[in-house]
């Protein structure tokens, strides 16, 4: 498998987005045995769709929140321009903040794009879309659009 060194973990699912993203661990149904009814097993996700995955959860998680972890510098500030209106210098905090915060990924090579544009329809949102570029020979993986609410 070329695309090795992006790991696997659980997989986690979209539960609702209102007032802000809430995840749950993803499941399948699996045979644990042949000629055994399928049982239901907690999902993973391996590859790109890891790596995706990691990166969502490193931007929705404020920094610093898991120091009592070893992990001080895990996460990123987006938290802190919660209730900031939606002007061009917040939107180019938004991107500086997830630059800042990408760079502590082992697996990205290289962040290709950080587009981050007013949400459509929306005066309380940012559209956000990303390329990055794994590290080894995995192609250019693009997670988004997804919307970051700043005012609640």
């Amino acid at each position: 498998m070329e695309d090795q060194h992006l790991l696997q973990d659980i997989g986690l699912t979209l539960r609702h987005s209102e007032l802000r993203p809430v995840y749950a661990v993803g499941t399948e149904r699996r045979r644990v045995l042949p000629g055994q009814e399928r049982v239901l097993d907690m999902g993973v996700v391996g590859g790109d769709q890891n790596l995706g995955q990691a990166i969502v959860m490193r931007l929705l998680t404020p920094r610093g929140e898991l120091s009592g972890l070893a992990h001080p510098e895990y996460g990123s500030r987006l938290h802190e321009l919660i209730g900031r209106q939606n002007t061009a210098t917040v939107r180019n905090l938004v991107k500086l903040f997830i630059l800042d915060s990408l760079q502590g990924e082992p697996r990205i090579e290289e962040v290709s794009e950080v587009a981050v544009e007013p949400a459509p329809g929306r005066r309380d949102g940012v559209s956000v879309l990303l390329r990055v570029k794994p590290v080894g020979t995995a192609p250019t993986l693009t997670i988004g659009p997804f919307t970051l609410e700043l005012e609640r």
